[in-house]
């Protein structure tokens, strides 16, 4: 089940619980689809559940560990194609997507426990960044293919809704 509390708390406990209630939609999105399924491109861009799996947790691992100075773990990028993180190679499995996202999940709430939110790290492109605006650009960004894997769910067996409410 989803958290979607803490109401009232500290500005780093209600970020880290935003973050977390659309991080889990996309891992309940994904929850009891075919592999075949999850990889399907479902749209003319050639979005899939898997593929955007991927490229989230290639975003936190980038946007938390990389301007944090913590090891960063990449998957599927390359430099000359800036969507090749969103796609899924014949040889990835869905554990291995899942077990990344996972993996870049735990890295980056590692980042949120031992950082004040106004610490500064260097982003990817050079600029200099709050944690507190790393947070709120990842729930942005998570938020944003939340709602992607959302739709792509609904093209693929109909279920809609943007959090188990069992």
């Amino acid at each position: 089940m989803t958290t979607l509390r803490p109401l009232t708390g500290t500005e780093k406990e209600i970020l880290q619980v935003s973050l977390d209630r659309h991080r889990d939609a996309v891992v309940w999105k994904a929850q009891g689809l075919s592999d075949e399924d999850l990889r399907r491109p479902m749209v003319p861009s050639g979005s899939s559940v898997l593929g955007l799996i991927k490229h989230l947790a290639n975003v936190e691992f980038t946007w938390f560990c990389e301007t944090f100075g913590r090891p960063v773990e990449q998957n599927g990028i390359d430099e000359n194609d800036p969507e090749s993180d969103l796609r899924i190679g014949p040889d990835e499995t869905t554990a291995d997507i899942l077990d990344f996202y996972a993996r870049s999940r735990a890295a980056s709430d590692s980042v949120i426990a031992d950082f004040d939110l106004n610490d500064v790290g260097t982003s990817w492109h050079g600029e200099s960044v709050s944690l507190r605006w790393v947070c709120v650009h990842m729930i942005e960004e998570t938020a944003r293919h939340a709602g992607h894997v959302d739709i792509l769910r609904e093209l693929i067996d109909g279920l809609t809704g943007d959090h188990n409410r069992g």
